[in-house]
């Protein structure tokens, strides 16, 4: 590894980043990503990029599928759930996604609901969440889920993680409140992206009650976690 890369690649670590380096074994050429910018060094098409950052998110190394000659070697810190509303699912979700190994931060302007004693262990943060995600730098390791049932808080939300390299990001709502947000971010030059929204968010498990909607949602995440590699 040429000292550049590597000074790179500690840097990324360092900051708390997760990082995947890609090494043609032909000629020894490396690119790393660091869950958010590539740098130069190797030309790949967007489909291997796309594969090398499923391979990051789900902490693998090895060949990069349907490349003959190119190896991951990923540096995966545990992934990121960002829920936005401190809401009932949300002290569920919470402890569920820890034990599961992410890394846990819950998000909410309205200090009532942020509070210490109903998130024992938990991250929080009462800040408004486009302010939040510019101290937290979403990257590849990132899932988002929006909880709030306000647009005021959940749409910023929304538009902020949609414009990161999130593997997940997810939202609370029936299928016509999802329909109405829809059109909200599509008016706010987003219409491309909301797709790529999981909503109803969560597993289509049947469940009503706040601890089995959290089941759901921490279910469809750790699918997305794992997706393999086309």
């Amino acid at each position: 590894m040429k000292r550049a890369l590597y000074e790179e690649l500690q840097a990324a670590l360092t900051a708390g980043a997760s990082a995947a380096v890609v090494t043609r074994l032909a000629d020894g050429a490396q690119i790393l990503f660091d869950g958010e910018r590539w740098t130069q060094g190797l030309e790949m098409t967007e489909e291997q990029r796309a594969a090398v950052r499923r391979m990051l998110v789900a902490g693998r190394s090895g060949m990069l599928a349907g490349a003959e000659n190119l190896f991951v070697r990923s540096y995966a810190r545990p992934p990121r759930l960002i829920v936005v509303g401190a809401a009932h699912i949300s002290q569920f979700l919470a402890p569920m996604a820890a034990l599961a190994g992410f890394e846990v931060i819950v998000i909410d302007p309205r200090r009532a609901f942020a509070a210490a004693e109903r998130f024992p262990g938990v991250t929080l943060i009462d800040a408004w969440p486009d302010e939040a995600f510019e101290r937290l730098k979403l990257d590849a390791t990132s899932a988002v889920v929006t909880l709030t049932h306000d647009p005021k808080i959940d749409d910023p939300a929304l538009i902020a993680a949609l414009g990161s390299p999130a593997f997940y990001v997810g939202a609370l709502g029936s299928k016509r409140t999802h329909a109405l947000r829809a059109a909200r971010l599509a008016e706010a030059g987003l219409g491309d992206k909301v797709a790529c929204i999981h909503a109803p968010v969560g597993l289509d498990l049947g469940g009503r009650a706040p601890r089995e909607i959290a089941v759901a949602i921490i279910g469809e995440i750790t699918q997305a976690l794992r997706e393999e590699p086309a």
